[in-house]
């Protein structure tokens, strides 16, 4: 038995060393937020299957799978293998994978990091997990159905966002793309993995920085079997240096402690300043689970007309984001793109982005925070029908679940739930918008982004606004100053909330047969220049705008107003461009 074991654990790392990087696709650790050593990456060829039979089956072993995918990359995309664009339903993957010795006395966990839209995992069989919704993660315990030798993982995933129940963002409800909806993602579309944890383990935690008291305060959650006399030890480092220790007795299956920080870094755009984190959970003296992660001190705080981070009032430049990639429709092809696309948008003069109709992955943010790039969290809730009580559940519980994941990245400044909603949504809209701000005290929320604003006491409010000329733009958001408010400017029970223009622009440039951007595309190159730097100056030059939203980062299919392509080259004179985007603005000169 013990050889048989060790056959098995000896042909796992065998695997892993003649399975290259290179050949395993994202094969980065998907949670560099939340990591452990002990983890095995699924992703590669799975078997696959697809139907629009609701009521059909492929559980059994002798069940046929006569296509195969490559994971993480939806059965869509050419980067799947498949490029299969009409509507499915139903999509089935399979695959066996072996269980490394040393794991034999730990419980194992299995991840996938998103999978649209209701999904349900079976282990050697058994059902181990059920989850609703396209974007927040499915984590399941699956050590009771482990055996000896190979051991086969069933994934299905029914999807339709035809249904107005599923929050679909972006992905079109018609067989083709159009409008600015586009290409859909079905399925498994971020990494599969195994990790192997402690009997007793941490689950999630929260990190709460105090910066004005140099301190973080840490809340986690354990799971598993719980015993007596547990403790967590926190150390925080800089540099790799340790600056801060505590340690706390685990109270039921919760933690609480304060880590004081002998040495401040503040995180801040420009200045990504980050202290790692090592969670230990301990039995006695016996170390049984051990967690890494980081966090960057920094505080957000909302006064009068101000948004300011760390008590400054950084103008938010920010882009439209929309993460769709030509070959792996909603996933990148590689984490080096998930950076370079931070990296597309400072080198074009931008601070920051609105992560636009989607969530993003984990990889993602892990950047945002690295390079110090400042982004909203938001959902995908287009296609969704606000006024169906069908779906509203769903709704709730994975935006929770979504703000859960990621509390921890300093890149996120902010939460918005809801896009360009209907007068039906405000219900949903108040509820979401309360629970979000009873779940995360840190940050501001954003009720809803452009047209309607139901909330009676919003913490700040913003506008949408296509116009292209730059005179008229200028003279509307000139009275964003005025007091009394005049009629249509963003107000709230006459007191001043901070405001920002959260999209404008779409300058629609080289524009191909079937492609669009707003507004009459400019003639010369020279006239959408002009173009840009008056609608973009008309923000810069008010004081009581805090930030601007610009259309878009790339192209995406045929929606051609992007600063880049599709596939990732500048359109324009980057220098130019840099120059428009980042000149000075008067909300930093004026309200310092």
């Amino acid at each position: 038995m013990k050889l048989c074991l060790l056959v098995i654990s000896l042909t796992v790392l065998l695997l892993a060393v003649s399975v290259g990087a290179e050949e395993i696709p994202r094969s980065e650790h998907p949670r560099p937020d939340m990591q452990r050593n002990t983890w095995i990456n699924l992703n590669g060829y799975w078997e696959f299957v697809e139907t629009d039979d609701d009521n059909a089956t492929f559980l059994d072993a002798g069940a046929k799978y006569p296509d195969r995918i490559l994971v993480p990359f939806c059965r869509e995309s050419e980067l799947s293998g498949l490029n299969r664009k009409h509507f499915v339903r139903n999509v089935w993957y399979r695959r066996s994978f072996l269980v490394p010795l040393e794991w034999k006395e730990n419980r194992i966990l299995l991840h996938i990091g998103a999978c649209d839209w209701k999904t349900q995992v079976w282990v050697n069989g058994n059902l181990c997990g059920e989850h609703f919704g396209g974007s927040a993660p499915i984590n399941c315990d699956i050590t009771a159905f482990i055996k000896e030798g190979e051991n086969t993982i069933v994934i299905h995933a029914y999807d339709d966002v035809r249904t107005g129940i599923q929050a679909a963002g972006k992905q079109s409800t018609k067989p083709e793309s159009h409008g600015c909806v586009y290409t859909r993602t079905t399925g498994i579309w971020q990494t599969v993995w195994l990790e192997s944890v402690g009997k007793t383990y941490i689950e999630r935690f929260r990190v709460y920085t105090d910066v004005d008291n140099r301190q973080i305060k840490l809340h986690a959650i354990c799971r598993g079997d719980l015993p007596a006399g547990l403790t967590l030890q926190a150390e925080a480092l800089f540099n790799g240096a340790i600056v801060g220790s505590a340690s706390v007795a685990v109270n039921g299956d919760s933690a609480d402690l304060i880590v004081p920080l002998s040495s401040l870094q503040i995180w801040e755009p420009g200045q990504p300043n980050l202290y790692d984190l090592k969670l230990s959970l301990k039995q006695g003296d016996t170390i049984i689970d051990t967690l890494m992660s980081y966090f960057g001190m920094r505080k957000i705080t909302l006064e009068g007309r101000k948004f300011l981070i760390n008590g400054k009032p950084i103008f938010h430049r920010t882009v439209l984001d929309q993460g769709f990639y030509p070959t792996g429709i909603w996933t990148a092809p590689s984490d080096d793109e998930l950076r370079a696309d931070i990296e597309r948008s400072m080198n074009a003069g931008f601070n920051g982005a609105r992560l636009h109709q989607k969530v993003f992955e984990p990889r993602f943010l892990y950047w945002a925070d690295k390079l110090g790039y400042i982004v909203w969290g938001e959902f995908p809730d287009w296609g969704f029908d606000h006024k169906n009580p069908a779906g509203q559940l769903y709704y709730i519980h994975e935006w929770r679940e979504i703000v859960e994941r990621d509390f921890n990245h300093p890149a996120i400044i902010g939460w918005c739930p809801f896009n360009e909603t209907p007068r039906e949504a405000v219900p949903l809209q108040r509820v979401v918008f309360e629970l979000t701000r009873a779940i995360d005290t840190t940050r501001p929320v954003l009720e809803a982004s452009g047209w309607t604003h139901g909330y009676a006491y919003p913490l700040l409010l913003d506008a949408h606004d296509y116009e292209q000329d730059p005179v008229k733009f200028r003279a509307k958001w000139d009275k964003v100053g005025e007091n009394p408010p005049k009629p249509n400017v963003p107000y709230a029970d006459n007191r001043p909330v901070p405001f920002f223009i959260s999209e404008y622009g779409g300058i629609g440039w080289n524009v191909e047969s079937g492609g669009w951007g707003y507004g009459n595309n400019p003639k010369t190159l020279e006239e959408f220049y002009e173009r840009l730097e008056g609608l973009t100056k008309a923000i810069l030059d008010n004081p009581y705008i805090f930030g601007f939203c610009y259309t878009q980062l790339t192209n995406i299919e045929q929606e051609q107003n992007g600063i880049y392509t599709y596939d990732r080259k500048p359109k324009f004179d980057l220098d130019r461009i840099k120059a428009i985007f980042s000149a000075e603005s008067a909300y930093e000169k004026n309200m310092k």
